[in-house]
């Protein structure tokens, strides 16, 4: 046999619902099956969801995981299944069950434990110790998990020098922007390095903080790729590898010749499986997906991310604070792109400084999107409040105290009409505006999900314009994009009263907090050196706001939280 169908199986499992996500697997390796695949191939942990944090630890999910497992070698046969599980011997590991006929040929534990960034798998789990690779009488192949794959001289570098001339790496792999440019770059270079072919499947979908875009590939023996899968959706993708390509390739490689004399630290264990399978003649047509530009794949990203977190956690509506501004409207776009129009609720508080534009901004957009929305206003609640603390302010002028109130009264109503209807409080700030602590603990910070809370603000505009495109239509009313961004919590204000603009703000963000570049090193990039200050002086000192803020989706490659750990009392300055 000389061709090998492959059907890269890139779903979205839900953390904890091993049974749902035991179904799932059911069903797409039997889809494969009727469509002749010799393999089936599911992400990392794909039975029990990624990442499943501390219900490692409980008994009953471990022993969930291993009584799934053994349940779908029951369901599925004449395929071979590659199932990513938790799994207990008498220590915890990230493993791959291969399943054949019945039986579970082999349990690969990962021994690339990733602990960095938004990664703490050193915590949960144990290192596992040796490759495997699996021999039938037609092809080999080897597995590894994730991480394996990112060190040339890893695992899937022994398997190759022991004769795997099918990789299979299967992946729960974060998203951030043009993260599957990097994968793609990386496996390509394995692949024309080790004369095989790499199957490289990932998970999909939205989990708290992080969001994983699929974007499963095949790469060829030439380090070409010669399939992928669709970004942030579920797919099957099928494709044919030629094993006779790749044992051909190694036949007039110099450097295979010459493969007993490198080195590998790795024990590689051997396994047989008994296979019988045929040639597949039927012709696979592969769907080719375009490559998205930056602005749609994070709006792709943020979409799914809502739409995961809203259904996950069993919402039945969302509701946004509307002010007439860029960021809440293109908030309140994503959500009815991710859970419909019925779904979303805009509320607009106006105050004694709001402004004729932002009422009528707001309402228009709501219009345009078919949502319904709500008026609130606050003047009188904020008149009652300084009533009550004019003993204690007497003498003393309007400040952010006052305006702070507003913002609080606000978070407040959100929360109300969230307690009081079980609506999900999607909170509207974006990344230049956390990074520098212009927000309002328990005012517009408040709320269940932060959906912008890793987007810079440059990068919401570019997206806002993407989204009208995309709508064909200015769904988001362009006066909200050429009106300078205003809080309006006093008279005339406006954003660049407080911050930087807005595109050089962003660049020290990138270069301070994503970059880790010193203030002087910003300072060379061109900007002027009291503005750097000033910047730098703001992240540093927030960092407590940051800590109280609603969980976020990961966008860039170093966002807040678990990429960005600093400590809030901390006298260091740059």
């Amino acid at each position: 046999m000389d061709i090998v169908r492959v059907g890269i199986c890139q779903i979205n499992s839900v953390v904890g619902d091993i049974r749902g996500n035991y179904q799932k697997i059911i069903n797409y390796a039997n889809t494969a099956k009727e469509k002749g695949c010799h393999i089936a191939v599911f992400p990392e942990l794909a039975l029990c969801g990624y990442p499943p944090e501390d219900l490692v630890f409980k008994k009953t999910f471990l022993k969930q995981n291993e009584e799934y497992i053994r349940k779908i070698t029951e369901e599925v046969k004449d395929i071979i299944l590659i199932v990513g599980f938790a799994h207990f011997e008498n220590d915890i590991f990230n493993s791959a069950g291969i399943i054949y006929n019945g039986k579970i040929e082999g349990i690969y534990n990962k021994i690339f434990l990733p602990n960095y960034g938004v990664f703490d798998e050193e915590r949960h789990f144990t290192k596992g110790k040796d490759p495997i690779i699996f021999k039938t009488k037609d092809f080999s192949f080897g597995v590894t998990i994730c991480e394996d794959i990112w060190y040339p001289e890893g695992p899937a570098f022994a398997l190759a020098l022991a004769g795997a001339e099918l990789i299979i790496n299967i992946n729960a792999s974060p998203y951030h922007i043009r993260k599957w440019s990097e994968r793609e770059n990386m496996l390509s270079t394995r692949a024309k390095d080790y004369i095989t072919s790499i199957v490289y499947c990932n998970l999909v979908g939205g989990q708290d903080e992080v969001v994983f875009d699929g974007h499963s590939f095949l790469i060829d023996e030439d380090g070409k790729t010669i399939g992928r899968g669709k970004l942030f959706e579920e797919d099957l993708l099928i494709k044919d590898v030629d094993i006779s390509a790749i044992r051909e390739k190694r036949l007039k490689d110099p450097r295979w010749k010459k493969r007993d004399l490198m080195e590998t630290p790795f024990n590689v264990k051997e396994y047989h499986i008994d296979t019988n399978f045929k040639n597949n003649s039927g012709v696979i047509i592969t769907k080719e997906y375009h490559m998205p530009s930056v602005e749609e794949e994070v709006f792709l990203a943020l979409k799914t991310a809502l739409k995961d977190y809203f259904y996950k956690n069993n919402f039945k509506k969302g509701v946004i604070g509307l002010s007439g501004g860029i960021d809440s409207s293109l908030v309140a776009g994503i959500a009815v792109s991710a859970l419909g129009k019925d779904n979303v609720v805009g509320v607009f508080m106006p105050s004694m400084f709001t402004s004729r534009e932002s009422y009528e901004d707001a309402r228009k957009l709501a219009e345009n999107l078919g949502i319904r929305i709500i008026d609130v206003p606050i003047t009188g609640i904020y008149n009652a409040y300084i009533k009550e603390l004019k003993p204690l302010f007497e003498g003393l002028p309007f400040n952010s105290a006052e305006e702070n109130i507003q913002a609080r009264i606000r978070g407040n109503i959100l929360m109300a009409l969230s307690n009081k209807f079980g609506w999900l409080v999607i909170t509207t700030g974006n990344k230049s505006e956390m990074s520098c602590g212009y927000a309002t603990l328990y005012g517009d910070m408040a709320g269940g999900f932060a959906l912008l809370k890793d987007v810079p603000k440059t990068l919401v505009y570019k997206i806002g314009r993407y989204y009208n495109e995309l709508n064909k239509g200015d769904i988001i009313p362009e006066r909200i994009f050429t009106k300078a961004p205003t809080a309006e919590l006093r008279e005339n204000q406006k954003d660049q009263d407080t911050l930087p603009p807005y595109d050089i703000l962003d660049k020290i963000i990138t270069a301070y907090v994503e970059e880790d570049k010193s203030k002087d090193e910003i300072i060379r990039m061109g900007i002027p050196e009291e503005i750097v200050l000033k910047t730098i002086r703001m992240i540093d000192i927030n960092e407590y706001k940051r800590r109280q803020s609603p969980p976020g989706v990961k966008i860039t490659e170093r966002a807040f939280g678990k990429d960005r750990r600093m400590p809030i009392t901390n006298r260091f300055q740059e």
